[in-house]
């Protein structure tokens, strides 16, 4: 089992003739994600050709899932086009909309976060997110496809890099789905949405949960898993190691006072029963520990 996607996901690519939408479309079409077509406005009617697939492209969002049956979008867009590109997302009521784009202003994503839920249609993941990956069945986004197998664990993660450094460590073992759901401060899918999803799905056995310093999303998770989550869950902070006062990284990575430490979140996720990890490599020993492996 899988959450969120699996082989029979149909998927189009918003922003598809545009050259990261290209170059992308390439690389989950070679590991096997059943994607259907594109959306450019100005450009429907074209047919454009990818590793000898002839994908056609869509004005809008409606008209490629009139044609194509598609219930998954990968949006690879400018930041200044993203916003206006997910709201057609929303207005074809898309089921699952996955927003790859980095630097959207954060107005634009609580704009259009907001009237998805108002809407009540299409699960948003992302910004800035590398995607989501159920390995051997479908991969949408830019998470390399290479690095791991199919198996019992579910990944979520606020980090691109992280994400694809867990599952390369437990490759061996392997994943039902990995999802990124993305650092900024405003995002769609939560941690809570990716550990709902994995505690009802049957085949997962264990959940890896990486978060990363600021905001409070990952004290939340550990309420949520006190009071929901049967199955093992380990995890890894990132910003440990990160200067007191000093800004750094990612957007959503504001720490103020004692809130949003790495201390103060391993502390939350540890009173809820989640061993947490001081390096990524020691949150995948603690996963394999508990699955005798």
């Amino acid at each position: 089992m899988t959450i969120f996607i699996n082989e029979t996901s149909k998927v189009i690519v918003q922003g598809m003739t545009g050259s990261e939408g290209t170059k992308h479309t390439r690389r989950m079409l070679i590991s096997g994600t059943n994607i259907v077509g594109g959306v450019t406005p100005g450009k429907g009617g074209q047919v454009v050709e990818i590793e000898n697939r002839q994908l056609p492209i869509f004005n809008t969002v409606a008209e490629a899932m009139a044609a194509t049956g598609a219930n998954v979008s990968v949006i690879f867009v400018p930041p200044k086009f993203a916003k206006a590109a997910v709201i057609d997302a929303i207005n074809a009521k898309m089921p699952l909309a996955v927003v790859i784009t980095e630097g959207i202003p954060v107005h634009d994503s609580a704009s259009f976060y907001t009237y998805a839920q108002s809407v009540g249609s299409t699960q948003i993941i992302g910004p800035n997110c590398p995607g989501l990956i159920s390995p051997g069945k479908s991969n949408v986004g830019i998470i390399p496809a290479d690095i791991t197998g199919a198996g019992p664990i579910g990944l979520v993660s606020k980090s691109g890099t992280l994400t694809y450094q867990m599952m390369y460590e437990l490759r061996d073992i392997g994943f039902s789905t990995a999802v990124g759901i993305g650092g900024d401060p405003v995002i769609g899918t939560t941690h809570i949405d990716c550990l709902r999803a994995f505690q009802d799905d049957p085949n997962t056995q264990a959940i890896v949960m990486i978060g990363e310093i600021g905001g409070d999303a990952e004290e939340r998770a550990a309420a949520f898993i006190s009071e929901y989550v049967t199955k093992p869950v380990v995890g890894y902070i990132a910003g440990f190691t990160a200067p007191e006062g000093k800004t750094m990284g990612h957007a959503g990575a504001i720490v103020s006072g004692s809130s949003g430490t790495a201390q103060g979140k391993k502390d939350a996720l540890e009173a809820a029963g989640v061993k947490v990890g001081q390096t990524p490599s020691e949150t995948a020993r603690l996963l394999r520990a508990i699955m005798g492996r």
